[in-house]
């Protein structure tokens, strides 16, 4: 891969849900500014009243795009993540109506067209429902997406994240951005002296559901771009009740050898996760420019002697009797908790048990690299899986009329209501994500299971 320019010497710059690669460049890096020209060459398409350069962070509440005051950092961490995107960026875009992008060349999501006119909400159906022919052009664009170098965002990758002269970013493809977006998310979180594995920034805390939407709707809109096809939208796995992984065969996800490794002749077969092989809590993505230095993903569905089934229906319906979004203490021992019972740690009959049920006992059951939570992203499977999840926090927020109001705070680090998803770009605040899917541009089909 093509090494971008740029030890850093001040700090890095910053990103999309990644870096976008025009402001990775040695001006922005020292004027901490992320305002690149848009479609008529102004800075945000502001001639075109596309947006704004604005000092400071702008965060997206949807529909209405506004600037944000955002401000404080956790003083006792020395993470480049905290008080996203601002470790990076003095200045970005903000974009006015239904713009969107880091450049408010694109459009928000749900919309399209030359002037983002047109609204399209796509529906997300489980991969079983679609025919051979729909199932087949899914595989072909996760394929194109895994091959395609992105051309707007590059990835970070580091020696020793206490030494910014170490920090460098490289290309990537664009699935390998969306797996890497997971993959630095959940790194552990830098003290001046060491390393804080208990937290992230996407996992055990209330931004974990509306986080992981997040990222499936930036997938989702990259291969729609990518491919010109507005109607894209990503299946999903409903894994209720499954006495075994139904779709871990070669007609869908492919099936595995003993060892875990994906059939031949399996659609998946050739893949590789970027940052596989080597996990230093030190350091970012050490293995991401040669292919040959990844992993080859692995899957050992049900071989797990702690995890030997997948969650059932009645795990599901007893999730959504849990009517409070969260409580203290915000974390993976949260009890009564819609969002930790969904996560997987708590058991959903009780709301107080620990256990590993729901959205983790499905990476566990899956195992391989699905098992190994900073690089799961990798695996398709995670896409498939995490929509179904996304689906159930759906159903959440219809039931109970969930919205922004309804985010608590709390004091994990990232997490906070009006704090930016990390690492998405423009700024999305936590609170932001908990309303409904149409918000977003897609809805789910009314799929029922076997």
């Amino acid at each position: 891969m093509l090494l971008l320019c740029t030890f850093l010497t001040l700090c890095l710059s910053a990103v999309h849900s990644q870096f976008p690669r025009v402001c990775t460049t040695d001006e922005a890096i020292s004027d901490k500014s992320c305002c690149p020209a848009g479609k008529d060459g102004s800075p945000c398409g502001s001639n075109s009243g596309r947006g704004i350069c604005r000092n400071w962070v702008t965060h997206v509440i949807i529909p209405t795009l506004i600037a944000s005051g955002f401000a404080a950092s956790v003083p006792q961490y020395d993470d480049d993540r905290l008080d996203w995107p601002r470790h990076y960026y003095n200045k970005t875009c903000e974009c006015f109506g239904n713009y969107g992008g880091f450049n408010c060349g694109d459009c928000r999501n749900g919309f399209h067209g030359e002037k983002c006119d047109r609204n399209k909400t796509v529906v997300r159906r489980e991969i079983r429902e679609l025919s051979l022919t729909e199932r087949k052009k899914v595989f072909r664009y996760l394929k194109i997406a895994k091959t395609t170098k992105s051309k707007d965002f590059v990835v970070l990758t580091t020696r020793d994240r206490h030494h910014r002269d170490t920090y460098r970013f490289v290309d990537a493809t664009i699935y390998n951005v969306f797996a890497w977006i997971h993959y630095y998310a959940t790194q552990a979180i830098m003290t001046p002296s060491s390393f804080d594995q208990s937290h992230t920034y996407a996992h055990r805390g209330p931004a974990f559901p509306g986080w992981h939407r997040l990222g499936l709707v930036f997938l989702e809109r990259q291969i729609q771009l990518l491919t010109g096809d507005e109607d894209f939208a990503l299946p999903y796995y409903d894994w209720r009740g499954e006495k075994n992984c139904s779709i871990c065969t070669n007609d869908f996800m492919g099936k595995n050898n003993g060892q875990g490794t994906l059939d031949p002749f399996s659609e998946f077969a050739s893949w590789r996760s970027i940052c596989s092989g080597i996990n230093y809590v030190e350091a970012y993505c050490p293995v991401v420019e040669h292919e040959y230095e990844m992993e080859r993903l692995r899957r050992r569905p049900g071989t797990d002697n702690t995890v030997n089934r997948l969650p059932s229906f009645q795990d599901v319906v007893d999730t959504l009797r849990w009517s409070v979004f969260d409580r203290s203490p915000y974390n993976s021992r949260a009890t009564r908790s819609f969002r930790n019972v969904l996560e997987g740690f708590i058991r959903p009959s009780n709301g107080m048990t620990p256990a590993t049920t729901m959205h983790n006992q499905v990476h566990v059951y899956l195992g391989g690299t699905m098992g190994q939570v900073p690089i799961s992203a990798n695996d398709p499977m995670f896409v498939l899986h995490h929509c179904y999840i996304d689906k159930i926090f759906e159903l959440w927020i219809t039931k109970y009329n969930g919205n922004p109001d309804t985010y608590p705070e709390n004091d994990e680090p990232g997490q906070g209501p009006e704090e930016c998803c990390t690492p998405y770009f423009p700024c999305f605040w936590n609170k932001d994500l908990l309303r409904k899917s149409t918000d977003l541009g897609y809805k789910y089909s009314t799929y029922q299971g076997s």
